[in-house]
């Protein structure tokens, strides 16, 4: 089981299609895996609206792996081209 403390951070990003194709490398190579998708916009953003905003940049993708697993899926994903 991934834990907080036994957990190593394998991915930060914004791009959907980025977070999408590591879950799916990860997931072929049997590797387990959690992932956390942060709203950047805030509570506040609905009455002040978002003009000027890249909404591209709206939400953050964080991917973790096991620790033990880090080093294998950090060879796994070095060669995949963002």
């Amino acid at each position: 089981m991934i834990m907080i403390w036994n957990r190593k951070e394998v991915l930060v990003g914004w791009s959907m299609e980025q977070f999408y194709e590591v879950r799916q490398i990860l997931a072929n190579n049997k590797i387990k895996y959690t992932y956390k998708v942060v709203n950047n916009g805030g509570a506040t953003r609905g009455r002040m609206g978002r003009f000027g905003e890249n909404m591209q940049y709206s939400v953050t993708n964080y991917v973790y792996v096991h620790k033990k697993d880090y080093d294998y899926a950090c060879g796994l994903l070095r060669n995949i081209r963002f």
